[in-house]
């Protein structure tokens, strides 16, 4: 969906480089009008940390603000791949996978060549995918030091709906032609040991993302898995899924202090400047089913009373780095015209530490709200932080934790500490 942070804010650090000038033409030193160029000076090290460095360029490319030079990696990294002659082609053509986030398309949306770098990883699922894709991405994360210092790229290709055992051998022949990394979600187990089998049949690397915890968790109860895909076509709307959709609908209409009256209806309020990432916080929380409102602090706007009459522990105050928030606000100002002629200190650093400064005063002034620091946070980091306390001032643990019951008729419970 997210996990972004802000995608529109510029990479924090810049590589070191030597702005060189390249005269067009032979200086005339008989003209007395021309006045001669100084030297440049080469920029003034950045100094940051390595991992400071190595995160904001992994953000960058992430994001699209920074391409990668692909052919350059092709040299380096990439064996020569063969290229298929015509003949042998087969008459239906072989399979095109669904390519997973971050891949590159050119503007015609055709393949750039861009997919043919790297290794490829394949993800199979019987359902959507979505467990397979974000399991996937998260254990990339680990390796964010080999995606950008070193420059050997990944490729992952998502596969979802496999159901029959024809698409699943087609999965793994490609990806035997592509030396390809296999990974997979099979509920059915029968499938799963089919994947498995074709996989070594075929000499395809491959493992099972969801057998480990399957039966760990069949080991647990002492009961055996049903081994029905879930999230699938033939999946049914649940309970928690209406849940769902009812905090969207909520956390949209209390958006920016709308409605302050319903308030007291909502599951975790956030409170902060312009520009802390009250919204998009507030958006991903509702897609977990928390309904959310958040309320805007301004310098001169009197907080609405409700929010100081309703529950104080539901409340979570939002803050930012002075400089990062002064970036944010510059785009913002830009994006709304705010520039040339046009003044406006919406993000004038004197203004911006005036309002963190006030912001930073009502945060005293009310001890029960926790204050979460957003900078240099993803939203699931955010999100993760709120949830956590939310969850243990609800049910008092010892331990903080999120506690959930399945089936998610009754949603949260207590400890039973």
């Amino acid at each position: 969906m997210l996990g972004t942070k802000f995608p529109f804010l510029p990479a924090l650090v810049r590589p070191n480089h030597r702005r060189a000038r390249v005269p067009l033409a032979a200086p005339d030193d008989s003209d007395p009008s021309r006045t001669p160029e100084p030297d440049l000076e080469p920029d003034r090290p950045v100094r940051v940390s390595p991992k400071l460095s190595r995160w904001s360029r992994a953000r960058s490319i992430r994001s699209g603000r920074t391409r990668l030079d692909w052919p350059a990696l092709r040299k380096r990294t990439a064996p020569p791949i063969p290229t298929p002659s015509p003949s042998s082609s087969s008459p239906s053509g072989e399979i095109q996978p669904s390519v997973a986030e971050g891949a590159e398309m050119d503007g015609d949306g055709g393949d750039n060549g861009e997919m043919t770098a790297g290794k490829a990883i394949y993800m199979v699922s019987d359902g959507t995918g979505w467990t397979a894709e974000h399991s996937v991405n998260a254990a990339l994360g680990q390796f964010e030091h080999c995606l950008i210092d070193r420059g050997c790229p990944v490729n992952t290709h998502l596969f979802s709906g496999v159901e029959d055992m024809d698409r699943l051998m087609e999965i793994v022949k490609q990806a035997a032609k592509e030396n390809a990394l296999i990974l997979y979600t099979l509920a059915d187990s029968s499938m799963a040991a089919s994947a498995k089998h074709a996989c070594d049949l075929f000499g395809v690397p491959s493992g099972d993302i969801l057998r480990p915890t399957t039966e760990a968790i069949a080991a647990h109860l002492g009961v055996a898995p049903s081994g029905i895909p879930r999230g699938g076509r033939k999946a049914h709307l649940t309970e928690d899924y209406f849940q769902r959709i009812e905090a969207v609908d909520f956390t949209i209409k209390q958006d920016d202090g709308a409605q302050p009256k319903n308030l007291n209806r909502a599951h975790i309020v956030l409170v902060g400047v312009s520009r802390t990432g009250k919204t998009p916080l507030s958006i991903y929380l509702a897609q977990k089913g928390y309904k959310v409102a958040n309320v805007p602090i301004v310098m001169g706007v009197e907080l609405p009373k409700m929010l100081f009459e309703i529950n104080q522990e539901k409340i979570f105050g939002l803050t930012i780095n002075p400089v990062v928030l002064q970036t944010i606000r510059k785009t913002r100002a830009k994006s709304l015209g705010f520039h040339g002629e046009m003044r406006s200190n919406y993000s004038e650093m004197v203004h911006v530490k005036a309002e963190l400064e006030y912001a930073s005063r009502i945060f005293t002034q009310n001890p029960v709200w926790p204050v979460i620091e957003v900078t240099g946070k993803a939203i699931e980091e955010t999100a993760a932080v709120v949830v956590r306390m939310y969850h243990d001032r609800k049910h008092r643990c010892s331990m903080p934790r999120i506690s959930r019951r399945f089936p998610a008729g009754d949603a949260l419970f207590g400890c039973n500490e």
